[in-house]
């Protein structure tokens, strides 16, 4: 009969297990030392080597001829474990057995001696699934067990275990198997397997076991069935990895806006049987994979695909802004979740990739985030972003003559028009822009109530503005809104980038629907000293006499 190859080579000493040589050294010392615990944690991702640990340590322990703490494989005692023959050796599935009825049940047993074995060992595998009651149940086992009794509890989810249980074992945390430990012991399998593989398959299959083992020998296993000449492509396939250019497809046609596009390319995959919800997990994976050629240096080490693939991957991150896929992620990432709940999966999608190709539509932070950083580089560049959101606002913004001069304070055209009209080409003082003219003596200064919401706007929009002016408070007089910061450094922010000072005067005109130009406020130094006629004179003075380089 034949064996699956994580089977047929499940490690049988210590030194077998691949990439937890901090584990394997520290139990051989303890074997070796005849000074094993009397219950061990073994806590890891599936097929990192916890359950073989496991039984590795139970024949290590009982064995008549250890060899510097690794069993020898070849007495009785280590023969019997593997075969089955002995008793003393127990392994628990607790999925299965997670009742309070199992674990009374293996308290009783424990109290019997070992048959033939120095210790009785109960290996409990999965042990998050046990029930509040067992766990109650094998509390007092574990704190006073048996001299001749050991637990080894091993476990994927250990925030599940109760601290009670933490506590009273020596926990070893098996991390996930690097990608070049398990092309190296692929290629030393396959060597034993005559089976030929080449470098690059044995790092896709690496890479795709994403640190497991067990994995990696099931891929291998399924690849060396359909032909004992394994290549990349061949691993693709059984994979299932092939023909994901869909998936660039619909980033392109999102990118370019093509909203029309990417509802024929979604029609398409409809009618032939595309799954709606696997496919937009694949979107959310494909865009964290741009995610991650955008920001990693080596991408190659964290992508699991073809090496074509990556390169494919590569190439169109340099073409998407790294705000339109943070954007893509958090409206994909809803619409699956929405999914879930039961609505229509083709309504929820196509709703999803329309907001993406239509980001004015858009309210939410990922979204405003995405068209801040289009104004943002309008401003450096001194381009205005040619996609408008009418006619009318096309017509005014393509128009040849942009005055400085004029003041529109409520239209909302002058966020994308002023900071691009406000780049100076010649020096500033060579600039003539008029001074506005201060409001009447008999206006009074007021409180900004709406400061805080102010505050909570700049926070999602420009967390730097808002950590400067925390503890900050305002006041208008007129058309001025003048800014009280306890931190020294405002003034010199808003006067160095001209970028933080619009992103101040578009949160207050998101609120109140008014365009304030923006002043410093000043607390006066002597309450003696005679009252100034116009709290616009310090604004004045602080900025080199001209109101218009701050507005």
């Amino acid at each position: 009969m034949y064996q699956a190859l994580y089977r047929k080579y499940r490690p049988q000493t210590f030194s077998d297990v691949c990439g937890q040589d901090h584990i394997s050294k520290t139990l051989k010392n303890q074997i070796d030392d005849k000074r094993p615990s009397h219950a061990y944690l073994f806590t890891g991702s599936r097929g990192t080597g916890k359950t073989s640990s496991a039984k590795i340590f139970a024949k290590a322990v009982n064995c008549l001829n250890p060899v510097g703490g690794d069993p020898c494989n070849e007495c009785e005692i280590c023969r019997g474990i593997d075969n089955g023959s002995i008793l003393d050796v127990v392994e628990i599935d607790a999925a299965s057995n997670n009742g309070v009825d199992n674990i009374r049940e293996l308290r009783d047993q424990i109290e019997y001696t070992p048959v033939k074995a120095k210790y009785r060992v109960y290996i409990i595998d999965e042990v998050h699934m046990l029930s509040p009651g067992a766990f109650n149940a094998l509390l007092k086992t574990l704190e006073e067990p048996p001299a001749h009794a050991i637990f080894i509890l091993a476990t994927t989810e250990v925030h599940k275990i109760p601290a009670t249980i933490l506590s009273r074992c020596q926990r070893y945390d098996f991390f996930r198997i690097s990608a070049d430990v398990i092309a190296e012991r692929i290629k030393y399998i396959c060597n034993l397997e005559q089976i030929v593989i080449d470098d690059n398959a044995a790092v896709l299959i690496a890479r795709l076991a994403d640190g497991g083992m067990r994995d990696a020998l099931s891929l291998l296993d399924l690849c060396a069935g359909t032909d004992k000449n394994i290549t990349e492509q061949l691993v693709a396939n059984c994979a299932g990895l092939v023909g994901n250019q869909h998936l660039f497809e619909f980033a392109k046609l999102i990118e370019e806006k093509n909203a029309g596009g990417v509802l024929q390319h979604l029609n398409s995959l409809y009618a032939a049987s595309c799954d709606i919800e696997r496919l937009c997990t694949e979107l959310i994976a494909h865009y964290r994979n741009l995610l991650v050629a955008k920001t990693s240096k080596s991408p190659r080490e964290l992508i699991t695909a073809t090496n074509e693939e990556i390169d494919n991957i590569i190439a169109q991150s340099k073409a998407v802004k790294f705000e339109s896929i943070l954007n893509a992620v958090e409206k994909l990432a809803a619409c699956l979740e929405n999914m879930k709940k039961g609505a229509v999966k083709r309504t929820v999608l196509e709703t999803a990739l329309i907001r993406l190709c239509n980001p004015a539509m858009d309210t939410a932070p990922e979204a405003v985030l995405a068209r801040i950083a289009k104004l943002e580089d309008a401003v450096v560049t001194g381009i205005v972003p040619k996609a408008v959101p009418n006619a009318k606002a096309e017509e005014e913004v393509s128009q040849p003559e942009v005055k400085v001069e004029e003041k529109q304070p409520e239209k909302v055209e002058e966020i994308i028009q002023q900071p691009v009209a406000e780049q100076p080409v010649a020096e500033p003082e060579k600039v003539q822009t008029p001074v506005a003219a201060a409001p009447s003596d008999d206006t009074e200064m007021q409180p900004f109530l709406q400061w805080a919401e102010v505050m909570s706007r700049l926070q999602k929009v420009s967390p730097l503005i808002h950590a400067v002016m925390t503890g900050s408070v305002a006041y208008t007089k007129g058309d001025i809104l003048f800014i009280d910061a306890p931190n020294s450094q405002f003034t010199d922010l808003i006067r160095g980038d001209s970028r933080h000072k619009e992103s101040i005067k578009n949160a207050v005109l998101a609120v109140t629907g008014t365009r304030y130009r923006l002043g410093p406020y000043k607390k006066p130094e002597n309450v003696d000293k005679p009252k100034k006629a116009d709290p616009l004179d310090d604004f004045i003075n602080d900025f080199g006499g001209n109101v218009a380089e701050v507005e």
